[in-house]
């Protein structure tokens, strides 16, 4: 076939922008490149000065250059910004001062703003690019357009280039896209058959950055040049489990538009995460450079991924996100998010190779540090019983270390006590190490390899794109696959709670995760709400609901549900206690959070049992019993005086003897313990119903209260740091002996404290409250939406 025949048939193909894949000859000519977004902050920060480096490589290799920044904005008002950005440019160590400062000028006057808003826009542009390879001359070798806008914009952008900017004859085309590629398999689906409307998949680059990091770009390499020690290991019988990490300590704000609709699941793990778990467990191509090849393995991986549901994930949200979405997208206090800011998900391979190998993908926001690795950990069947600081008793494992953290640079680490990698291309090995920990191992204790020169993502992307090679970009029918994995999951957590955490070092061991089989779940048991129905965000939408706080059992709802369901509890309570004893022993607490409870039980429960039923005190303020500040006062006022109980079940606390007030030598606080002993069977009431106070107060124990020294007396004299300061209370030792214990937390003025009972263990002398713990009974936690979520 001679040569004017092939160009007339790669032509045809071209224009038409359809037909088989072609494989295109390396062509030297004159290349357009179109940033589309060309002033927007990824454009800023690292677009312009990888196409600087790329036309710094390539100035004398026989290609020229134009450069265009493009955007809605018209010319005058965006040209003086592009061009800020471009002097900010700057060359590699390696390129003299001299030499870069020619090479930037020479870069500025190849770059130009235009407006591209219209059709009739990116008619201009054509015209313009074809004008200026006839006046000067030069062939063309490629158009590449890098669609740095939002994804909404993609299928008219797309169309607009296959109908106005499509090269004719044989220069190439490729077109760049950003993720988000979709919001779930639907939307993918969509957006992809739009764009091969009107580009071939092969002219699409669809960017994943972390493809481009050095460090993640090297695990297939390294696999093939260490296969030799590699293959007897890379299996179920050697590997204990692959964790990919990504922590961030940074929070949303700026981003909350997008990030808000999308989260940390389909911003972090559905692409990068699963991008390296790919490349980590894919089956080793013949070819590392065959696009073909590693993308079709890739696939494999993806299509024998197990389902993942409900039980494969835990999901957190960092404690200020809620306002800073109320701000940014100007939502009222009530508006609720359940956006997740931090996930981990468990993964598993249905391949021989990986049978039972469990995949840890992490990331979040808000974390304790900066730091991103892919860590294979292996089996260590050795059990060191004293020689712990021998080589074969440490951690066998390989970290694909993408930079940050404690290291700072990118590296692959071994631990020596599996072997010693093999050091190929433009990579170097660490030998002068820090005196530093990575993974549980001392730094000393890893062979390092890393980069001889540290290149930025995007600059390296760049390049490929521009050498045309595709394998470490996202293929239509990869990106589908990927969607087809996460899109159930990301159905099946829609509506749950995701768990509320301070974020940085605050975060303490409230993030940690354990794994039961195929499960995943949090290693402690904070507030872990597990919804029976939320059917949306707004607040008449969230029903009465089941989870675990403290390690106890925990019902949450609105305030006035919330209520009612703790009433329908008591009296549940109670007639249960009747029936089987004939008798109901109530301990109620002061304060104002048990008053809706009064008026719940009065208005609605005329059936409870209170002709059964003693009614005993918690706590009691010591002042005299006709003040508003009596807890009997305010108990008589607003039930007791409702409800049809007779006078001698009524057992006030006698803080009043002798005409004066809680003196020790009155001997109060003994008369009540042997009232309680001869009236409730072995001085276990059915029901005790506490308040907490801001200060983690319950009943009248307070922080600093020496409250280890009580004894285990039932009642005793307090000092509360309020006035009144004399008290009377129910000990630890009286409240831990009930059959039902029920702790009532209200109001939004609750929620910082409710968030640190969340996280700390038993302390008696900070949190007062850590300290109920019944022997042998139930203890429920209520505690409504604004103390829960805030």
């Amino acid at each position: 076939m001679s040569l004017t025949v092939w160009l007339l048939l790669v032509a045809l193909c071209a224009s038409g922008g359809y037909g088989e894949e072609e494989k295109e000859a390396p062509r030297s000519g004159h290349v357009s490149v179109v940033i589309v977004g060309g002033t927007g902050d990824l454009a800023r920060k690292y677009l312009w000065q990888g196409f600087f480096q790329l036309y710094v490589d390539q100035v004398s290799g026989g290609n020229t250059f134009s450069f265009y920044g493009a955007g809605l904005s018209p010319a005058e008002k965006a040209t003086p910004v592009l061009f800020e950005i471009l002097k900010a440019v700057t060359c590699s160590k390696d390129v003299s001062q001299d030499r870069c400062a020619i090479l930037k000028d020479q870069f500025l006057r190849l770059s130009q703003y235009r407006q591209l808003k219209t059709l009739e826009d990116y008619q201009e542009l054509a015209k313009h690019i074809e004008q200026q390879l006839q006046q000067e001359g030069m062939t063309e070798a490629g158009r590449l357009f890098y669609l740095s806008v939002p994804a909404f914009a993609y299928a008219g952008a797309a169309e607009k280039i296959n109908s106005s900017c499509r090269p004719t004859g044989g220069p190439w085309l490729r077109v760049v896209l950003e993720k988000p590629f979709g919001h779930d398999y639907r939307s993918a689906q969509v957006l992809a058959t739009e764009l091969l409307s009107a580009l071939k998949d092969e002219e699409m680059y669809r960017i994943d950055h972390y493809l481009g990091k050095q460090v993640v770009s090297k695990i297939l390499p390294f696999r093939i040049e260490n296969r030799k020690f590699l293959d007897p290991i890379w299996n179920r019988h050697h590997i204990e489990r692959i964790e990919i990490v990504l922590k961030e300590t940074l929070d949303v704000k700026g981003r909350i538009a997008f990030y808000d609709e999308y989260g940390v699941i389909r911003d972090v793990l559905q692409n990068h995460l699963t991008e390296v778990m790919t490349l980590l467990t894919m089956e080793l191509p013949v070819n590392v450079s065959n696009s073909g090849e590693v993308l079709r393995n890739k696939l494999e991986v993806l299509h024998s991924m197990l389902p993942l549901g409900k039980n494969q994930a835990v999901i957190g949200q960092y404690q200020t996100y809620k306002t800073e979405v109320q701000q940014e997208l100007n939502k009222t206090k009530e508006h609720v998010t359940l956006t997740p800011t931090f996930a981990a998900v468990l993964a598993h391979i249905d391949k021989a190779q990986y049978e039972d190998v469990p995949v840890l993908l992490i990331s979040g926001k808000m974390l304790d540090e900066r730091v991103g690795y892919a860590r294979v950990v292996f089996k260590n069947d050795v059990f060191c019983l004293q020689s712990q600081n021998d080589d074969h008793c440490k951690p066998k494992q390989i970290v694909f270390y993408f930079g940050h953290g404690c290291l700072k640079y990118p590296a692959v680490l071994v631990s020596k006590n599996l072997f010693k990698p093999l050091i190929v291309g433009e990579w170097k090995e660490v030998t002068e190490h820090k005196d530093i920990s990575v993974l549980g191992l001392q730094i000393s204790d890893y062979y390092i390899q890393t980069p001889t020169t540290e290149k930025e993502a995007y600059t390296e992307l760049i390049s490929h794109i521009f050498a045309g090679q595709k394998n470490n970009f996202i293929s239509t029918e990869n990106l589908l696959a990927s969607w087809e994995v996460w899109t159930p999951l990301l159905s099946s957590l829609k509506g749950s709670f995701p768990r509320i955490y301070p974020g940085g070092a605050d975060n303490g061991g409230m993030l940690d995760v354990h794994l039961r089989g195929k499960e995943i779940h949090y290693n402690s048991e904070v507030v872990i709400i597990s919804p029976d129905q939320t059917g949306g965000t707004s607040a008449s939408n969230f029903q009465v609901m089941q989870g675990k706080f403290r390690s106890a059992e925990m019902v949450s709802a609105w305030t006035e549900e919330l209520v009612e369901r703790l009433a329908a509890d008591m009296q549940e309570a109670a007639e249960k206690a009747v029936q089987e004893n004939g008798v109901f022993h109530l301990a109620l607490s002061g304060g104002s959070s048990p008053l809706a409870l009064f008026h719940r039980l009065v208005l609605h429960h005329f059936s409870f049992p209170w002709r059964d039923t003693h009614i005993w005190m918690v706590d009691e303020r010591c002042v005299p019993p006709t003040e508003m500040e009596s807890n009997f006062y305010n108990m008589h006022k607003h039930l007791l005086h409702y409800v049809k109980i007779p006078y001698y079940n009524i057992h006030p606390m006698p803080v009043q003897l002798n005409q004066r007030l809680c003196v020790e030598e009155d001997g109060g606080a003994q008369l009540y313990e042997k009232e309680i002993k001869k009236l409730v069977n072995g001085s276990s009431f059915h029901f005790v119903l506490l308040g907490v106070g801001y200060d983690g107060h319950t009943a009248s124990l307070f922080p600093g209260g020496k409250l280890n020294e009580l004894g285990e007396g039932l009642v005793a004299l307090t000092e509360s740091p309020v006035k009144p300061h004399q008290r009377m209370s129910l000990t630890f030792s009286a409240i831990n002996r009930a059959r039902s214990i029920a702790v009532l937390v209200m109001g939004k003025g609750k929620h910082e404290l409710v968030t640190q009972l969340s996280r700390v263990q038993e302390n008696l002398e900070k949190y007062p409250v850590t300290g109920v713990k019944p022997a042998n009974g139930r203890l429920v936690w209520y505690i409504d939406y604004d103390a829960l979520l805030g």
